[in-house]
């Protein structure tokens, strides 16, 4: 386990570094020289933090290396373009994101032999879908950084965000028209298809804004909610449940194969069928990156949560986070939803059962269970969510505490209200009732709770540093409750199978 955290540890620290810091040679040729010297000593006083440290410092210079060969210049012939109204031909790249006033539309452009993809924010009216080959006109523009501060402390650079998926310029006030649909069984075009049939019978099973929470809580979004009723469930600290976090997904999965267990269906049928849950989810959501990663968080937590084998576990999240980072280095320091979902899913494998030994007083498995998740995914993500956003829900714990139980009973209901919409016509209502009165219960409880006296606190910018330190404390804390008695009870808990 040292060797992969030393591993990890360096490839991140470089990438890291690297992401912030533009160099030449000479800090490389640096490393490598301590690298040498580290050992050197090695080898003279066969001490094995010597072979640690050059095994971190290769580790970090690869790291660098592997962001600089994914940084690609701006293509010339584009660039030369910006600012002006231009005309293009494209292949949409991925479901369009459809918001309150407009749509962005992600289209892969090939111009003068250099390829690029271009962000066209369009009218939300215009009928595109992933894979059509379509037209736009608009003016060409290069993201920038924004303050997310009224005081401007803290900075969001939105161009590294969109160059994460490959994204160069922008193209505000488009006009879209597609030229060549695509085919019914393009792969993507196909699950985006039959995604938008899911949402369609949601919309016409159950009024607004419910349909657009339970198509949340299925497939992911949160952009149709309205800005009055978002803000409430950011305040409230339930937004995760609406966007694709591998948080709900897990707390989902967990509750189905809690459910077949009460019904003495084997642990390992269990298992699977909470795995082909979470599987269903990533096929729902369009079987994007966010989706995908969510997923594999969820199979990660829900593999902890259904073994007891957290070593096991931890281990994997390592590796897979390392491998996701190798695949595409923006994700580290310019994607806010990655790092959130790593330390949701590092909470949920170290820090529950922890915490669960702690509520043995609670009779209910469950509600133990369900209180012992969610602090621990509150308090895994609590230093990064202050650091990116300054937003404290003082509510979020117990307002998560009485929305997650409804969680799988709202995505089945909201299922089967989304079916009838698809094939029962007016009658499908009367079937979707169900999730009309658990989706209406959510909407309430962030209405209510966003609404209370001190419901949130904004907390001023704080360096880097800082947000590492209180991780480290929040490590030593893990340790120290793991290493204290918790009663005989306890102890035969942690050792049952």
């Amino acid at each position: 386990m040292i060797i992969l955290l030393v591993v990890s540890g360096g490839l991140a620290g470089g990438i890291f570094l690297r992401s912030f810091a533009v160099f030449g040679w000479p800090p490389y040729v640096f490393a490598l020289l301590l690298a040498l010297i580290g050992a050197a000593a090695w080898r003279v006083a066969g001490r094995k933090e010597y072979l640690l440290f050059v095994l971190f410092l290769a580790c970090a210079v690869l790291g660098a290396w592997r962001f600089s060969i994914a940084e690609k210049p701006l293509p010339p012939s584009f660039l030369a373009q910006v600012g002006q109204r231009v005309q293009f031909e494209g292949i949409v790249a991925s479901d369009p994101d459809v918001r309150e006033a407009n749509q962005r539309v992600i289209i892969d452009v090939e111009q003068g032999g250099e390829k690029t993809r271009v962000l066209a924010v369009a009218s939300r009216y215009s009928k595109v879908g992933v894979g059509d080959k379509v037209e736009v006109s608009g003016t060409l523009a290069l993201p920038e950084p924004f303050s997310t501060d009224t005081d401007g402390g803290r900075m969001f650079r939105y161009d590294k965000f969109l160059e994460k998926d490959g994204i160069r310029f922008l193209s505000d006030f488009a006009s879209v028209a597609v030229i060549d649909p695509a085919p019914w069984y393009h792969p993507s075009a196909l699950l985006a298809n039959t995604k938008h049939a899911f949402i369609d019978g949601l919309g016409r099973a159950i009024p607004e804004p419910y349909a657009t929470l339970a198509a949340g809580l299925i497939v992911g979004g949160k952009q149709g909610l309205g800005k009055e009723l978002l803000e409430a469930f950011i305040l409230s600290g339930l937004v995760p449940i609406v966007v694709l976090s591998g948080y709900n997904v897990m707390i989902v999965a967990e509750g189905i194969m809690r459910a077949l267990k009460t019904m003495r269906v084997p642990s390992r049928a269990s298992a699977i069928a909470g795995a082909v849950a979470v599987l269903l989810f990533v096929l729902m959501a369009g079987a994007g990156s966010a989706s995908i990663r969510a997923g594999l968080m969820a199979l990660i937590a829900l593999y902890a949560r259904a073994t007891g084998r957290s070593y096991a576990a931890g281990r994997a999240l390592i590796v897979v986070a390392i491998l996701m980072v190798l695949w595409n280095p923006y994700l580290l320091a310019f994607d806010p939803g990655f790092g959130l979902s790593i330390a949701a899913t590092a909470g949920l494998i170290w820090l529950s059962p922890l915490i669960e030994l702690r509520l043995i007083w609670i009779a209910s498995d469950f509600c133990r269970s369900m209180l012992a998740t969610t602090l621990a995914a509150q308090a895994a993500v609590l230093p990064l969510l202050l650091y990116e956003t300054g937003m404290l829900s003082l509510v979020a714990i117990p307002a998560n505490l009485v929305v997650l139980p409804m969680i799988p009973l709202a995505m089945a209901a909201s299922a089967v209200a989304a079916v009838s919409g698809m094939f029962l016509g007016v009658l499908a209502p009367v079937f979707a009732f169900p999730a009309y009165l658990l989706n209406a219960y959510i909407v309430e409880v962030a209405r209510f709770s966003s609404g209370l006296p001190l419901a949130a606190l904004h907390i001023p910018p704080f360096p880097l540093w800082l947000m590492v330190l209180a991780y480290a404390v929040l490590i030593l804390f893990a340790r120290y409750i793991c290493k204290a008695p918790v009663g005989v009870y306890a102890r035969g808990a942690l050792s049952a199978p």
